[in-house]
């Protein structure tokens, strides 16, 4: 089937909208998070077994994943609009679980929103396993989902000017883990003494695209 052409980018009907970016980079524009780590986990997947054009870099995003460094930009166009990647297709991601003490300033807030007791709202976040769809912000914070759509939480009207290092968070339908100390909006759960960024350690980052993550609820002091 021909691809349909805007004049923006190119498109099979169904698939995936696939725009130049220069002369060796494509931005693949997708309906949503899934979509977006069901293509991810596509492209790494061809990668890994040389089936792939190559490629130095596979950014994923909210909606979009940037394909950077590309040497051969048709011969991965034409790839791109036959792909219809799903994440049942793809190897899940190693798990990683995070030991977390639910005592965040907006907790209750958030079992109310939700309402529930703050017991239940933490049985709730712990019940799903996460997965990273991107990473932003900082170095080492990924947008983790899973959360079921009925528990988005909005961000807080007004940020704050700092959140500690380790602060679990929620914002729409992301849950976060805050690496370092920084100002922040997001309604805060609970937090985590495992460090997430490292920048001596390989990978410097534990929360990278496609990691599946766990919360457990643990004591103040446990690990």
């Amino acid at each position: 089937m021909p691809p349909e052409d805007d004049g923006r980018g190119a498109r099979v009907s169904g698939g995936p909208l696939i725009r130049p970016v220069g002369d060796r980079a494509l931005l693949v524009e997708v309906a949503g998070a899934a979509e977006v780590g069901a293509l991810y986990g596509w492209l790494r997947e061809r990668q890994a077994a040389g089936g792939l054009p190559t490629v130095e870099e596979i950014v994923p995003a909210a909606r979009t994943v940037l394909l950077d460094g590309v040497t051969d930009v048709p011969a991965l166009t034409a790839l791109l609009r036959t792909a219809r990647p799903s994440a049942a297709d793809t190897a899940p991601g190693p798990l990683l679980d995070v030991p977390t003490v639910y005592d965040g300033a907006d907790l209750a807030e958030v079992a109310a929103l939700w309402g529930v007791s703050p017991e239940a709202a933490v049985r709730i976040h712990t019940a799903p396993e996460y997965v990273v769809a991107f990473c932003g912000f900082a170095p080492g914070f990924g947008y983790l989902t899973g959360l079921p759509q009925r528990y988005e939480a909005p961000r807080r009207a007004t940020p704050r000017s700092s959140v500690p290092a380790g602060s679990v968070a929620l914002a729409g339908p992301y849950t976060g883990v805050y690496p370092r100390s920084s100002p922040g909006g997001w309604q805060l759960l609970g937090r985590t003494s495992l460090p997430l960024w490292d920048a001596s350690r390989e990978p410097a980052a534990l929360l990278a695209p496609g990691v599946r993550v766990r919360f457990s609820a643990v004591r103040d002091g446990a690990r």
